[in-house]
């Protein structure tokens, strides 16, 4: 019944731990993940689980925030993403949060690898996984850019793990993008972010863990997992005046519909 959209199963926090996660998965209905790529050096063992688990499926990419690891060029990613149960282009993005000493204008490399992402997606016709913080503006002014506007071409994708404001929200459904929340709605310093999750259209929501991280209430501080991600979709149905069934169906359908490929 459910779907987590996006965990890093390869992390040391969960790798170990994969036998146990996927029979707490089976007990709470959560029916397929993708496992999200954040370096080149990673991806043979995260497509290795979408490889080896027919409810498991890949991306390929380079975070945002990932430095001294090795550079994604555009044949990388068509490469890479060409492969069997590769299903999206991410989780790329611009990620301002960590400057420093540094300024924005420092950040043109993070601004290339993410033209690089976009090229590829568009290339392939595969979705993109969108991470963004502290740099909303750029990131949408960049998709743009490169294309990235709704229309016949465009690769679309998901703005994963939304902490944004809902005029970035609205930007985002404009250019034809999902949303996806995280545990981060059950906060009790969230409500912002559950006034944005309350309107966006059914037919634009996702659910996710991006476990380790992020544990839903009541798990907060704990190790995530995506047996967690019925926790946000408990939060979405007090929200939204509907049932958890109603979430859970309506978010795996719109999964299915955003990764071609995949099927209830």
């Amino acid at each position: 019944m459910f779907t987590d959209s996006h965990c890093h199963l390869t992390f040391p926090e969960l790798v170990n731990a994969l036998p146990e996660i996927r029979r707490s998965m089976t007990k709470a209905k959560v029916d397929r993940a993708l496992c999200i790529c954040t370096t080149l050096e990673e991806f043979a063992q995260v497509h290795g689980l979408a490889m080896a688990y027919d409810n498991f499926w890949a991306t390929i990419g380079v975070h945002p925030d990932n430095e001294g690891v090795t550079e994604p060029t555009l044949e990388d990613l068509l490469e890479r993403g060409s492969l069997p149960r590769v299903v999206a282009i991410g989780e790329t993005g611009l990620d301002y949060y960590r400057l420093g000493t540094r300024t924005v204008d420092d950040m043109h490399w993070q601004r290339e690898r993410f033209r690089t992402h976009i090229r590829a997606a568009r290339r392939l016709q595969k979705p993109l996984v969108i991470h963004t913080r502290s740099a909303s503006d750029d990131t949408l002014a960049i998709l743009r850019e490169e294309g990235e506007d709704g229309s016949t071409g465009s690769a679309g994708g998901v703005f994963h793990c939304f902490t944004e404001t809902e005029a970035v929200a609205r930007q985002a459904l404009d250019l034809g993008f999902y949303i996806s929340f995280s545990g981060i709605l059950t906060f009790k310093t969230a409500q912002d972010l559950r006034d944005v999750a309350s309107w966006v259209p059914m037919d634009r929501l996702l659910i996710e863990t991006d476990s380790p991280y992020l544990a839903p209430v009541p798990y907060r501080g704990k190790t995530n997992n995506p047996s967690y991600v019925p926790y946000v979709a408990h939060q979405l149905a007090m929200l939204r005046n509907c049932s958890v069934e109603t979430i859970g169906e309506t978010t795996s359908r719109n999964f299915s519909a955003l990764f071609a490929g995949i099927h209830s």
